[in-house]
């Protein structure tokens, strides 16, 4: 029987020879990745262990992303014990303040995930780096925990959905129309514990941050994880990125997926989730009564990379964000931000209106940097619209594109670039 791209990966690490949907086994780990908020956890469960150290002190990440700089006493405390316990296991890839950046952003940045890796991270999101042909996906702090000691995982393989791509996407869509047009699809539960599986030339026409972006979000769709084909691309990525030698794994022809979609990339639109799940979208043009905003977060794990901000930048030259409106700038790494600056990109956010922080996960969880009042909108480019996700119960989020998050902070209610004639 045929395997898919996330079954030769997990039978490779786990020296077997086939590895079918449904089965349990033991896999070697390429990298282990927490943060601020989950890391403490694994940290004391790790110390019930009675190990004296970590399995490989260069296989570890620890990335101080959440509440950073410390927003409180608790998460200064929580950074301390991180940072107490990189000390003392000389951890190689240790990321704080000056140095870190939103986690999902900066590990493929630094070089740290390519291509054939088995990745785990006390994260949801780790599922992103499928943008480069790895395996990767979150667990709890107790997994990452054991992954630090022993520098191995239990999994149960994943049956896998295929998603062909095909033609190429028109100006102001990007990767989150993609997968906010695919979650709304196939329902947040649409992909529950399945291997998200991308193929189709349509894959072409679609740039790495499109890429990571996509696979970033396949746990909306209750995903195991996401994943891509190695191409081009993607090698010159992990070229311009890496040092570190990398495995292509390709799928058989004879592959099982349990379905399979083909998506129509020129068909697309720039769409929105409305709250107060990933699912429930509209394309922009099917918006019937003006949804009215308070804030517009342009940033994140998902939609904080170089690509992002020029698109943002693109958008907000010349204009203002409306009165009223609070427009927050987010780039997703120190690196990002530099380069930001150096292209004049920051100059046009704060000339038009918005404001620029620090590398942060902030918003997204509610955390600071852009908290909601009951009965305030924003519309965000992070990956979570639940209920209380941003600040109050009462609040709502509207997730979608850096294109429509400029643009509606321009015009004061959601709407895509069009609307303002371009």
């Amino acid at each position: 029987m045929g395997m898919t791209m996330t079954q030769k990966i997990l039978a490779a690490a786990a020296g077997l020879d086939q590895a079918e949907a449904g089965q349990l086994i033991e896999a070697k780990l390429d990298l282990v990745l927490g943060n601020d908020i989950t890391s403490p956890v694994a940290i004391h469960e790790m110390d019930k262990f009675n190990k004296e150290t970590v399995f490989d002190k260069d296989k570890i990440a620890l990335v101080m992303d959440h509440f950073i700089p410390n927003k409180d006493i608790k998460s200064a405390e929580h950074c301390k014990c991180v940072r107490e316990f990189a000390c003392q296991h000389d951890i190689t890839n240790y990321f704080d303040v000056g140095q870190m950046g939103i986690e999902h952003a900066l590990l493929p940045e630094q070089g740290l995930t390519v291509a054939g890796d088995v990745i785990i991270g006390a994260d949801s999101h780790t599922c992103t780096y499928g943008a480069l042909g790895a395996f990767s996906t979150g667990v709890g702090s107790t997994d990452m925990a054991a992954g630090m000691v022993t520098g191995k995982a239990w999994f149960k393989v994943p049956s896998a959905l295929k998603f062909n791509l095909v033609g190429k996407p028109s100006k102001w869509v990007s990767g989150k129309d993609v997968i906010l047009h695919i979650i709304g699809m196939i329902g947040v539960d649409g992909a529950l514990y399945q291997s998200m599986e991308f193929a189709g030339e349509g894959i072409a026409s679609l740039s790495m941050d499109d890429r990571l972006t996509i696979s970033n979000m396949a746990i909306e769709a209750g995903a195991k994880n996401g994943i891509f084909p190695v191409d081009e691309q993607t090698i010159a990525y992990m070229k311009e990125h890496s040092r570190r030698e990398y495995k292509v794994y390709e799928a058989d022809a004879d592959a099982v997926y349990e379905k399979e979609y083909t998506i129509d990339l020129s068909q697309l639109k720039p769409t929105v989730a409305f709250p107060h799940l990933p699912e429930n979208t509209k394309t922009v043009d099917e918006i019937a009564e003006p949804v009215v905003i308070d804030q517009s977060v342009i940033g994140s794990c998902t939609n904080g990379r170089i690509s992002d901000l020029r698109c943002a930048a693109e958008i907000l030259k010349g204009r203002k964000v409306k009165k009223g409106v609070r427009c927050i700038v987010i780039p997703g790494t120190q690196q990002i931000y530099l380069q930001a600056m150096e292209e004049g990109l920051l100059k046009i956010f704060i000339e038009a209106g918005a404001v620029v922080s620090t590398p942060t996960c902030g918003p997204c969880l509610g955390g600071y940097m852009g908290i909601l009042a009951a009965g305030e909108r924003c519309i965000s480019t992070t990956n979570r619209n639940f209920v209380g996700r941003m600040g109050h119960v009462d609040s709502e989020v509207y997730l979608a594109s850096p294109a429509v998050a400029a643009a509606s902070a321009v015009t004061g209610k959601i709407c895509a670039p069009s609307e303002l004639g371009m």
